[in-house]
């Protein structure tokens, strides 16, 4: 029986800088993601892709406060923001999928517009801490700032500040059953892009959406849980998890356990904005039954799945 394996691809792989925000920059960047899933589908795992949506939710965002400034053309909630990078990064992957897997005739790849339920009261709200969209200058941060006294920007690793918005913790992921089936069908499934569009729950049992942007690493390993999938694989900008990172005694981690990574994460080697997101859902998904974990850069995704490199985080109860 195959694996069941989700893979969160992010959002900056696909946007990688301010210089390479068009369709066609990322056209091209995700046929390279493409690429690597084949190799997984020619190593019998079945697939649920999701992705990160930070760059691409900033400029639809964006681009809909400017029509709204110069045109008053209405403006587009943030929740609506997330369905279309949904939809439009996940229709760039499904096409350059099924473009490759046509010649073998036998799985398709389809996109999942996702639903992911979040508490009203979560903390998050009032205390946004996501950053989305293009990096800017402090001049223009400045400026911005000005312009919209409400908005919050945060530094982003030394390449810029970036505006950040409420990030909730994600619940339920709706749609989870579907993605499921489709899974069980033979279809590679692109689903929870974006960390899913966030909504809550009426007094009447309703959904409505609300304005966030959920982590996309902490709803795919809720997906994973919610799925049963057997391996969590979460691509960043490093090939490998480092602890002491920067410092003389930097060292790089290959395989550890749950136990270890727990220490590191406890001892504070992983920090809040970048890698520890990526750790914590890594080991909630371990400790709900998963029984691996596998974290390195999209370049090396194909060698850390031979298991040449990455950083592999064992669940040694499974």
């Amino acid at each position: 029986m195959k694996e069941l394996m989700v893979v969160a691809i992010g959002g900056n792989s696909i946007i990688k800088d301010n210089a390479r925000q068009s369709i066609e920059h990322q056209a091209q960047a995700v046929k390279a993601v493409a690429e690597s899933v084949l190799e997984m589908l020619a190593s019998d795992y079945d697939i649920v892709l999701t992705h990160g949506n930070g760059p691409q939710v900033g400029l639809d965002l964006r681009r809909a406060e400017i029509a709204h400034e110069r045109e008053g053309l209405p403006l587009t909630p943030l929740a609506n923001c997330v369905a279309d990078t949904q939809g439009g990064i996940g229709y760039l992957i499904q096409q350059a999928l099924n473009n490759r897997l046509a010649a073998r005739g036998e799985q398709k790849a389809v996109t999942v517009v996702t639903q992911v339920e979040v508490d009203k009261n979560d903390p998050g709200f009032t205390h946004p801490t996501k950053p989305i969209g293009a990096f800017f200058s402090e001049a223009q941060r400045d400026e911005l700032q000005l312009a919209h006294p409400d908005w919050h920007f945060v530094e982003d690793s030394g390449r810029g500040y970036r505006r950040v918005v409420a990030s909730p913790q994600p619940r339920r992921i709706v749609e989870a059953d579907a993605i499921k089936a489709l899974t069980q069908k033979g279809f590679v499934v692109i689903g929870a892009g974006g960390g899913g569009i966030p909504v809550v729950r009426s007094e009447q049992g309703d959904y409505q959406s609300v304005d966030a942007v959920i982590d996309k690493d902490l709803s795919t390993a809720l997906l994973a849980r919610e799925i049963g999938a057997d391996v969590l694989v979460i691509t960043t900008g490093v090939e490998k998890v480092c602890v002491n990172f920067g410092k003389p005694n930097q060292q790089a981690l290959d395989t550890v356990s749950v136990a270890q990574m727990t220490r590191y994460m406890d001892e504070g080697h992983f920090p809040a904005g970048s890698m520890l997101p990526k750790i914590v859902a890594s080991l909630e998904f371990l400790r709900h039954g998963g029984r691996r974990v596998i974290i390195t850069s999209p370049d090396c995704l194909p060698a850390a799945l031979r298991g040449e490199t990455g950083t592999h985080i064992i669940n040694e109860g499974r």
